[in-house]
């Protein structure tokens, strides 16, 4: 018998005993056995109908030992080639083999041990001898030839991917054991050792099982099967399991408009949280917590970010799910992801496609009628999930759809350049033609957007203030928006400003406090020790994401500005953040942090190593390349910062970050031509606040101050304090004393909103 099965039948020997006695002799109730994972065939004893729907579904074939059952690609001989390289698929009897380049480029044959997914693409995994699990970029097309399928393909077709970018099969960010495995198996543990750089990645189930999602059965198991022994009264919470989706009585009931509504509320949001553990665009906090806690508990979600979403809130990257979930009307309406989704076959409650799923609560009469949708029944245009889910293809094969269930905005497209699925789909038409067809068919105001807030707020734009304030401010507004608003306003020094990210501090919604913490940082500066006292209420705070966020931002400031009362608690988040950190010691990302707290807490040898190791496991680590070169600067080692800024800008010429570092550091060697060339180059590229304002600066030094005041009229009006100072002084250098005292009263102007 298996160490796992012992202990589940020891625990069952327990409760079965039915009670223990007491010192006096007196029966005592047993004591709960310990949470420990029983496996899907005993949950199948008693739920045998679930687990047959569980059965071939996406969570059970989500990975599989590579078998001739299992592997689904051709590896009679096929070959496949791209960047010059060809790979070749084989079999040598039950064992499939795929030569290949390597980590040194060379070709090498690999074992393929296990396959992950099954449609509409399936990749494949090799187990390297150091333990780590590494999915080739070379996929299979599942679907059937006449789609196009049945063909070999790589992930990055429009790219030349060789062995030395870290997208390669062999780099960090094709390595399972990180990117996959905690939400393609059942009760993982990554078992990294860093001394060795070695991984002894375990797991219960290879696949996503009964308690991925309801935590470990060794309490309900007991208490199932001392069902005799026991009172029926004695029912504990979650009948013994971690997670409890029970989440009150209410039902769905039509009203007259044809809109199913909630007839009591929901008392818990359980099942998202426990599902946004992995469909959700997050980063990991810890590893072995248990399941139930909400999900900011265990991982930080992101954003609305730009690089993820469109201003609009719309997918841009893949997101998977659940920040477009929050965005939408079905969410604030009670809707969960089992309304839509059989939980244990995953597909659509309702039979003959996505379109019947929305029938369940929006009337077909009235919604899936041309007085609705203006489209021939037949035509695409009638289905509701092409209106309102459109879809984007990830992975070249594989369409996701968007799930804020918006309304179709046209006139976006024209003003913010976001999707939208009536030009998308009416290709032969102008966005103009769109947009006017649309406003034809639904005259009056369309719903709010909080695209151009967004959109003005990421151009700099300092009008985009007071929308996002606003934005902020609005209850009917969703978290995720109302959060992201809260770390945008992080680029606009104001008085009014500060007052919303504190109150957005102290938000009911731990998202927003999170987002709150994300824009104070960038104000730390100009709010001065009040916010930062402000700031140190999230130390205390009971969700793990904002405390160690807190932590994060706080290790940087002087002890003297934060309350006496509140430095034990800036320890322990420092604390916390630390072990997170080391727990994914693996990653340039978690290293760069520990190198930055080291550095703040005057361990700068003990920075530098981490900085080195992020770069050893990583060398095109933009993060670790940018921030030991600050280090260096900081310790006089300006020669060693050029190295690593140069070979930044070798890795990504166009980063702006990179080309303002070498801007400085040349500064400081005295080699000003070549310093205003990347100084200027980055002012191009990012045009950020600090890039201008820098380079106007070096201009002023170089004598060129018409120029400097050139760049800093171009950033006036997004009111940052020391470009305003700066054009005092510059227009009273050329002797323009109207412009200057002008600069001067709007530098008054912002002092008196200022904090």
């Amino acid at each position: 018998m298996a160490a796992g099965q012992i202990l589940v039948a020891a625990a069952l020997a327990l409760t079965v005993a039915g009670c223990a006695a007491g010192e006096d002799g007196t029966p005592q109730p047993a004591a709960d056995p310990p949470l420990a994972h029983v496996g899907s065939a005993t949950c199948a004893e008693c739920h045998a109908e679930e687990a047959r729907a569980w059965r071939d579904s996406d969570h059970d074939l989500a990975m599989q030992e590579a078998t001739p059952r299992t592997v689904l690609g051709d590896f009679d001989g096929a070959s496949f080639t791209y960047a010059g390289v060809t790979s070749t698929f084989s079999r040598d009897g039950d064992r499939f083999l795929v030569e290949t380049d390597g980590a040194s480029g060379a070709l090498e044959t690999f074992e393929v041990t296990w396959t992950f997914g099954f449609e509409p693409l399936q990749q494949y995994l090799v187990l390297m001898p150091d333990g780590r699990v590494q999915a080739l970029d070379i996929c299979w097309d599942t679907r059937p030839a006449e789609e196009g399928g049945q063909r070999w393909f790589h992930l990055y077709p429009d790219e030349a991917i060789d062995h030395e970018d870290p997208l390669h099969w062999t780099g960090i960010y094709q390595n399972w054991n990180f990117m996959c495995a905690e939400c393609h198996s059942t009760e993982l543990r990554r078992h990294y050792d860093p001394s060795s750089d070695t991984f002894d990645t375990t797991w219960k189930e290879i696949d996503v099982a009964c308690e991925a999602c309801h935590g470990q059965g060794s309490r309900h198991v007991a208490w199932a099967r001392g069902w005799e022994e026991r009172e029926r009264r004695d029912r504990p919470p979650g009948l013994g399991l971690p997670v409890d989706f029970e989440a009150g009585d209410g039902t769905w009931a039509f009203g007259a408009d044809g809109i199913a509504r909630r007839t009591a509320p929901r008392t818990s949001d359980t099942e998202l949280q426990t599902c946004a553990r992995c469909h959700a665009r997050r980063a990991p906090l810890v590893e072995e917590e248990p399941r139930g806690l909400d999900l900011l508990q265990t991982h930080r979600p992101a954003l609305l970010d730009d690089d993820l979403f469109f201003p609009d809130g719309q997918i841009r990257d893949e997101v998977y799910v659940y920040g477009s979930f929050l965005q939408s009307r079905m969410h604030a309406a009670g809707v969960t992801c089992g309304d839509c989704h059989d939980p244990h076959t995953l597909e659509l409650r309702a039979g003959g496609g996505p379109d019947s799923a929305c029938a369940r609560c929006h009337d077909p009469t009235v919604f899936a009628a041309p007085a609705h949708h203006h489209h021939g029944t037949e035509s695409t245009g009638a289905s509701c999930v092409a209106c309102h889910m459109p879809a984007r293809t990830y992975m070249v094969v594989d369409p996701r759809r968007d799930h804020s269930f918006r309304v179709p905005r046209p006139d976006l497209r024209l003003s913010l350049g976001t999707p939208d699925p009536c030009s998308d789909c009416h290709r032969d038409h102008s966005a103009e033609w769109a947009a006017e067809r649309f406003a034809e068919w639904y005259p009056g105001p369309q719903p709010v957007s909080w695209g151009p807030a967004f959109a003005r707020a990421r151009a700099g734009d300092p009008a985009a203030a007071d929308a996002l304030v606003d934005l902020l401010a609005d209850p009917g507004r969703p978290a995720i928006v109302r959060a992201t608003a809260a770390k945008e306003l992080g680029a606009f020094p104001d008085g009014r400003v500060l007052r919303a990210l504190e109150n957005a501090l102290r938000h009911a919604e731990p998202l927003v406090r999170l987002g709150g913490l994300t824009g104070s940082e960038r104000l730390l500066g100009f709010g001065g020790p009040d916010l930062a006292r402000s700031m140190a209420s999230a130390l205390d705070d009971p969700v793990r994401a904002v405390r160690i966020d807190a932590g994060r931002i706080l290790s940087g400031v002087p002890p003297n500005a934060l309350p006496p009362a509140q430095l034990a608690s800036l320890e322990a988040a420092v604390e916390e953040l630390r072990a997170t950190r080391l727990t994914y010691a693996d990653r340039p990302e978690a290293l760069a942090q520990l190198a930055t707290l080291a550095t703040r807490r005057g361990e700068p040898d003990l920075a530098e190593d981490y900085y080195l190791r992020a770069l050893e496991i990583a060398p095109s680590s933009r993060l670790a390349l940018v921030n030991l070169a600050d280090l260096y600067r900081q310790l006089g080692r300006d020669l060693e910062g050029e190295a690593l800024l140069r070979r930044g800008i070798g890795i990504y010429p166009e980063d702006a970050d990179l080309r303002h570092g070498l801007g400085l550091n040349l500064i400081r060697q005295e080699q000003d031509t070549e310093a205003l060339r990347h100084l200027r180059r980055a002012w191009e590229i990012g045009r950020s606040t600090r890039h201008g304002y820098v380079y106007a600066v070096a201009l002023q030094d170089a004598g060129r101050t018409g120029e400097a005041v050139e760049v800093l009229e171009s950033l006036r009006g997004r009111g940052d304090p020391q470009v305003l100072e700066a054009l005092v002084a510059f227009y009273r250098s050329l002797g323009d004393l109207t412009n200057a005292a002008a600069a001067a009263r709007d530098l008054a102007r912002l002092r008196a909103s200022g904090p």
